[in-house]
C-alpha cells in the first residue's frame, strides 16, 4: 500500500480560498511564523510542494513568484514570549490566526495544515499533511519557512556562536554545545526542556 497521500480537493469551489500552515514549533530559539495565501488560479505557479521537500534556492525562487502572483498572501508570528506564556500549540495557532486575519482579502475558506484548527469564526478545515497535498497550504508553508529561515540567519549576527544561520534554532548538536558553554539569549524559549535545563544550571552556582 503507498504511503503517498493523495492530492486534497475542498468541497468549495469559489475564488477566495486560503491555504495556511506554521513554521518553527520544534526549534529552541526564535519566533514561530505563519502564513496564510489565496492563490491566483489566472497565475499559475509551478513547482509548489512542502517547503521542507524543496531546496533552498528553490524556495526563495518561489517565495518570489508567490508574493507577485498570489491574490493574497500575509505573513504572521507568535513571538518567543507568547510561545512561552501559551505553549508551543496555542502559539502556532494564534500565528496562523494572525495570517489569516492578515490578509487583504477575507478568505471564504481556509485550509489548515495539520489536525487542529484555530478558534475562528472562517469556515475552515484541517488537512493532514496539506503543505504538499494542496497548492494553496504549500504556498503558505514556503513563505513561512523562507521568511522564518531569513530572520533566523539575521540573528545568527546578533548572537555569534550560536549558529543559529546553519540550524535555524532547531536542537542540533551544535546548537547544543553552544548552549551549554554560551548560555541562554533572549531569543531561546525557556519553556522548552535544554533550554530551561541550562538556566537551572545557571541557578544552582
Amino acid at each position: 500500500m503507498s504511503s503517498l497521500l493523495s492530492p486534497f480537493e475542498p468541497a468549495y469551489r469559489g475564488l477566495l480560498l486560503a491555504g495556511v500552515d506554521e513554521v518553527g514549533r520544534g526549534p529552541l530559539a526564535g519566533d514561530v511564523v505563519a502564513a496564510a495565501v489565496i492563490l491566483n488560479p489566472e497565475a499559475p505557479i509551478e513547482g509548489l510542494n512542502d517547503s521542507k521537500k524543496l531546496t533552498e534556492r528553490r524556495r526563495e525562487r518561489l517565495f518570489d513568484d508567490i508574493q507577485e502572483k498570489a491574490t493574497a498572501w500575509c505573513i504572521a508570528r507568535a513571538s518567543v514570549a507568547e510561545i512561552d506564556a501559551l505553549n508551543i500549540l496555542q502559539a502556532s495557532l494564534l500565528a496562523m490566526t494572525r495570517a489569516v486575519q492578515g490578509l487583504p482579502q477575507t478568505p471564504e475558506h481556509v485550509l489548515v495544515d495539520g489536525n487542529r484548527l484555530p478558534e475562528w469564526d472562517f469556515s475552515a478545515e484541517a488537512v493532514i499533511k496539506g503543505d504538499s497535498r494542496h497548492p494553496a497550504i504549500s504556498a503558505a508553508s514556503i513563505l513561512a519557512k523562507v521568511a522564518r529561515d531569513r530572520e533566523m540567519v539575521a540573528l545568527d549576527s546578533e548572537y555569534p556562536g550560536y549558529g543559529f544561520a546553519g540550524h535555524k534554532g532547531y536542537p542540533t548538536k551544535t546548537h547544543l554545545e553552544a548552549l551549554a558553554q554560551l548560555g541562554v539569549t533572549p531569543i531561546h524559549r525557556t519553556s522548552f526542556s535544554p533550554v530551561r535545563e541550562r538556566l537551572a544550571q545557571v541557578e544552582l552556582f
